[in-house]
């Protein structure tokens, strides 16, 4: 293989730029990419590894199928290639995104994560992985060093040299390869590369994250066979874990392949201990809290006023409740509305001393704001806004629905679809974080939504795309979050 070096070009295309990373089996450069003009990765394979034409062949089948696995926390693959000299030498590389960031392993060098973001980081790889055993892809190789902490979450290196299901798990010259602390007891045996020797290093990343260290230390494939003929379990004593999360760590390093879960089982048992106790409850923005402090505001003296005040501050801001009580919408609308559900619609709308609003707080904040045309004797008459005359509009009743109710309808559908299984649950949790960004943004009234329901409806199209949510439920969210683009 020629000398590469700062300033060179490789396969007429990518100018190397610095070396940026080196190890057993490859080189890494930064380079630009000079027809597409972007800085990107070049992983040069070893020259032993490169001389070897059915290495080359197969490293570029595998650079070809991971080139297909496009997934949030999967570093992209752009290219493969190979550069022959004068002297017949081989060159090949895989051209791979570049990233910014710290490794997982440099992180881990100073002490034990808090398990919150370990938990995050392993239901991130775990989802990385069973996008990659979807499409068939083993990795092999997954440890700190192979995770990189990105602005964006982790990012799971080394895709561009894995294997296939059912491909030999050795190297050319018949050995095991990888980093000893992470390899599955059955590598050590010659096995073909299954799933779930993904599976068996994403519970040792998942223990070392928790407590510094992996479960069973080596550095060597014979330290490695010593460590793995002790039958006692370590020990996982971290202040506050979920014992479903020690338990699902657990069965990762099961000896036996067969009792390990999948890559997809484990990213949801992580996901559901970062998700509250009550589901829905990730919607709520405390409106318990932010709403005795609204104030309806004072109308002209006219006991029945045309129903055209309806979407003020405190009617749209109070709806936020309703989609936390899917159960009994009719009656939360009412409650919300000031609708007295014991009187006849003819009957008249205000309220006296001895029948109060809704709600303790409401009742002693409400009476703070006389209405100017009432008299002082007469002043908690305002408490009941002079539109509740008019009964709360059905969804379907109105051309054009209003932000709260449009933002209700998307909260519910992905409801449904996590209680159907048509949305995978880290793809709920997601969509709902930006559903609550939207919320907040509405907290401080009219804002312009076009911004934070295009990060939605790329969210689902992003989702869909990497099979966490269902093709149907995919195309009921966008025609929902296109209603709200129009909503008022």
């Amino acid at each position: 293989m020629p000398t590469l070096k700062s300033g060179g070009l490789l396969a007429r295309r990518y100018r190397l730029i610095d070396n940026i990373g080196a190890g057993g089996m490859s080189v890494i450069w930064r380079a630009r990419d000079e027809v597409l003009d972007r800085v990107v990765a070049v992983k040069v394979l070893a020259p032993s590894l490169a001389a070897d034409a059915k290495f080359r062949d197969m490293v570029r089948e595998e650079a070809r199928s991971a080139a297909q696995l496009v997934h949030p926390h999967v570093t992209a693959v752009h290219d493969y290639g190979e550069q022959v000299a004068p002297d017949g030498a081989v060159t090949a590389f895989v051209v791979m995104e570049l990233l910014s960031g710290d490794e997982l392993d440099s992180r881990l060098s100073e002490g034990p994560l808090p398990w919150q973001e370990a938990v995050e980081i392993c239901a991130q790889v775990a989802e990385a992985l069973a996008a990659a055993h979807r499409l068939g892809i083993v990795h092999r190789d997954v440890t700190p060093a192979n995770i990189m902490m990105t602005a964006t979450g982790a990012k799971v290196l080394d895709f561009g040299i894995a294997t296939h299901v059912g491909a030999p798990d050795e190297d050319e010259e018949g050995d095991t390869f990888g980093t000893p602390a992470y390899v599955a007891p059955e590598r050590l045996d010659g096995i073909p590369a299954q799933p779930a020797t993904d599976t068996y290093s994403l519970g040792v990343l998942l223990f070392e994250t928790l407590t510094g260290h992996p479960p069973y230390p080596a550095d060597t494939w014979e330290e490695l066979t010593v460590a793995l003929e002790d039958e006692e379990i370590p020990r996982l004593l971290v202040p506050g874990l979920p014992p479903a999360v020690a338990d699902i760590c657990f069965r990762c390093l099961s000896r036996n392949p067969r009792d390990r879960p999948t890559a997809r089982q484990v990213g949801e048992v992580l996901r559901d201990q970062l998700l509250p106790s009550d589901p829905q409850a990730a919607t709520m923005l405390s409106p318990t809290v932010t709403l005795p402090t609204v104030i309806a505001q004072p109308k002209p003296a006219a006991p029945e006023p045309s129903p055209a005040p309806v979407p003020g501050p405190r009617s749209r801001r109070t709806r936020i409740i309703v989609a936390v009580a899917a159960s009994a919408v009719a009656l939360a609308a009412a409650v919300l509305l000031g609708l007295n559900l014991g009187r006849p619609e003819s009957a008249p709308r205000t309220m006296t001393a001895t029948d109060p609003p809704m709600g303790t707080d409401a009742a002693t904040t409400m009476p703070s704001v006389p209405s100017p045309t009432t008299p002082a004797a007469t002043a908690p008459a305002p408490v009941a806004p002079p539109q509740r005359d008019t009964p709360p509009p059905s969804p379907t009743a109105a051309a054009r629905p209003t932000v709260r109710e449009a933002v209700r309808t998307v909260d519910q559908l992905i409801t449904d679809g996590l209680n159907e299984g048509a949305i995978r649950r880290d793809a709920g949790q997601d969509l709902r974080n930006l559903v609550k960004n939207l919320e907040a943004r509405l907290v401080s009234g009219p804002t312009d939504l076009t911004g934070p329901v295009g990060d939605l409806r790329r969210k689902v199209a992003q989702r869909a795309l990497e099979g966490s949510i269902d093709d149907e439920y995919a195309d009921l969210l966008d025609a929902a979050l296109e209603r709200l683009s129009t909503a008022v």
